[in-house]
């Protein structure tokens, strides 16, 4: 849906009153074949391609407070499939091809955006681990490149790349096809493609138990009342752990604070995203000309969305010793997302002992960037009660048969997992 600026400018002169809803907030119905369980991109996402690729109508998804106010709306907006192993790789280039023509799908704009992504090699160890990183997403057919210092100095003009540094930058990995997108755009999006395809979006509905009978999920309890439903999908990031315990699951998940900060805008600065080799570290610029920027987990367990004044202060130190010229900046915001930090650094898309349970979690770093492919493969697991082949590694069991997926490329640094 387009709007002219006649449009856009009326509507400022009456406050915005004349704008009618991106979707519908309905009312919880008695029963439904699916109920998603988290309203956040990858709940949503699941929701729409259920509608979508396998016809299923009676679906709801409830949401405990309103679309897009968890870690949705709270994480740095990062998109890329650069990544080690092949369960791994092949599954985050299908979400990063989704991410290429989701605007078009949904009819709304994402703003994705592809300004690469670079990650900083500081020493000759780092440049071997990365190119052999890169090697294998090109064995995968993903595109990388290597940058020498010289091209790394040229791309990021303003990047300290002299002898000087403390951490003197040797090369970089790079992956053009990489960038950002607008996070709350992303959940709006699929909200609105969802509700246009029947599919019921309940705010302010939060899952206080679940209805099993025989070893099979029969529906769920919640604050507006018991829901019934064939089958039943959790997909809410950072509270899997808890959630999933009211149904007696005990999962391989800790949930930990991620912090991230927004400076005061600038003219361009940077054009791309870099992250830091010698630190837990990344930035990028928004469109509004702020510098967005993430650092590493609070490294204790909490529900919290607030961060501490150490991690603020390792962060920030960070992007100094790679953009000195940030020291003359003001940090106009900063925030927590909640993680779920599953034991190898992987996700778990799988069905559970439970029949008609599902589990969408366990994400660490990788959540928004693997939010269509993630709402894809769920998707058709809950629908035929089976694995796609993109997630058939992630199962839950697979810490228990010792099938660990541990990739050193699943955070912003090819160290962090």
């Amino acid at each position: 849906m387009t709007y002219s600026a006649f449009r856009l400018f009326r509507e400022g002169l009456r406050d915005h009153s004349g704008w009618e809803e991106a979707w519908r907030d309905a009312e919880p119905q008695p029963a439904y074949d699916v109920v998603i369980v988290g309203g956040g991109g990858h709940g949503l996402a699941t929701a729409y391609y259920l509608a979508k690729e396998h016809g299923i109508g009676r679906v709801a998804v409830v949401e405990k407070g309103y679309i897009g106010g968890g870690n949705t709306g709270r994480n740095t907006t990062i998109v890329r499939s650069n990544y080690l192993l092949e369960a791994n790789a092949h599954f985050y280039e299908l979400s990063l091809k989704l991410w290429e023509g989701l605007s078009a799908d949904l009819n709304y704009n994402v703003m994705f955006s592809q300004r690469g992504v670079l990650n900083l090699a500081h020493s000759d160890a780092q440049r071997d681990a990365h190119m052999r990183r890169g090697n294998a997403m090109r064995l995968n057919g993903i595109d990388s490149e290597w940058l020498t210092r010289e091209q790394v100095a040229a791309f990021v003009p303003h990047l300290d790349v002299s002898e000087n540094a403390r951490f003197p930058v040797v090369g970089g990995l790079l992956q053009r096809r990489g960038g950002t997108a607008r996070h709350d755009a992303v959940a709006w999006g699929y909200a609105r493609a969802a509700s246009r395809r029947g599919v019921d979006i309940v705010q302010n509905c939060e899952v206080t138990g679940f209805v099993i009978d025989g070893g099979a999920v029969k529906g769920v309890q919640t604050s507006r009342g018991t829901i019934r439903a064939k089958k039943v999908g959790i997909a809410v990031a950072g509270h899997t752990s808890h959630v999933a315990a009211m149904a007696g699951l005990r999962l391989p998940i800790e949930s930990h604070l991620l912090q991230a900060f927004v400076s005061e805008p600038i003219k361009p600065f940077i054009d791309t995203v870099v992250t830091f080799g010698a630190g837990h570290f990344y930035v990028s610029q928004s469109d509004k000309g702020e510098m967005v920027m993430g650092g590493d987990l609070d490294f204790y367990p909490s529900y919290a969305q607030r961060g501490n004044l150490p991690i603020i202060e390792e962060a920030m130190s960070c992007g100094l010793q790679m953009f000195p010229a940030l020291s003359r900046l003001r940090m106009l915001r900063h925030w927590g997302g909640i993680m779920d930090m599953s034991m190898d650094g992987s996700p778990i898309i799988s069905k559970t002992p439970i029949s008609g349970l599902y589990l969408n979690g366990g994400w660490c770093y990788g959540g928004f960037k693997a939010t269509p492919g993630s709402g894809f493969v769920f998707a058709h697991t809950i629908a035929r009660d089976e694995p796609h082949p993109m997630n058939a590694e992630f199962r839950l069991d697979r810490f228990e048969r010792g099938y660990a997926i541990d990739d050193k490329g699943a955070g912003p640094t090819p160290q962090a997992h």
